[in-house]
């Protein structure tokens, strides 16, 4: 049985299965941080106590084409265990996260997927993210990511 609930503080060294890290724990002090302030929730996928996948939204941002409180929520840190993908386990999540978000008073979501994450763009196309608004670049302990930055009006 699939579930999806909000990690707890506690729970957030348990995304280290998901992800590779370069620090592992700057990762844990950033993201306690941000939850405690309200700017983040971090979502996992659980088949049954095992945490198959995650997905992150953040309410604020510096620029207000990522997120703005209580109208635009930007998800990012999508990721589902290699050998749970191509299961529907991944729209499964986005569709549990919006219908979370939205019961929030969210109506509009961005995300930003690099071009060659064939699997993501499917799942976003999948789930109405069409609109293309920026070209983005970030760098992420030493790692730098360009992706393109979508947004869905619900």
């Amino acid at each position: 049985m699939l579930t999806v609930k909000e990690l707890t503080d506690k729970e957030l060294p348990r995304l280290a299965c998901l992800f590779t890290y370069n620090d592992i724990n700057g990762m844990l002090k950033e993201n306690r941080a941000r939850i405690a302030n309200g700017k983040i929730s971090i979502f996992g996928l659980f088949e049954g106590e095992e945490l198959i996948g995650e997905l992150r939204a953040m309410y604020e941002h510096e620029h207000p084409r990522f997120a703005k409180r209580g109208v635009r929520a930007y998800l990012y840190a999508f990721r589902i265990l290699e050998e749970h993908q191509g299961k529907g386990r991944g729209s499964e999540l986005l569709t549990r996260v919006l219908e979370l978000l939205k019961q929030k008073g969210y109506c509009e979501f961005t995300v930003g997927v690099e071009e060659d994450n064939e699997k993501a763009l499917h799942i976003y196309e999948k789930a109405g993210f069409f609109e293309r608004i920026s070209r983005e670049r970030e760098t992420y302990q030493g790692d730098e990511y360009e992706y393109t930055l979508y947004l869905k009006q619900a």
